[in-house]
């Protein structure tokens, strides 16, 4: 359960029920440049999370 959106309500992020909302499009020629893809769940502030691409 790694998520990338959690509600306020009913306190959905203590209790990590969320949703993977948040996405990334990547073209098929960077594809091939891919090389990790993250959600930064320890990242406070909002009711998303960053998401972050590791590109070579």
């Amino acid at each position: 359960g790694i998520y990338s959106w959690w509600s306020y309500r009913f306190s959905a992020r203590a209790k990590n029920a969320g949703w993977r909302i948040d996405y990334f499009c990547v073209s098929e020629s960077l594809k091939e440049r891919l090389k990790d893809a993250k959600i930064l769940t320890d990242v406070m502030g909002s009711d998303h999370c960053p998401i972050e691409l590791d590109m070579d």
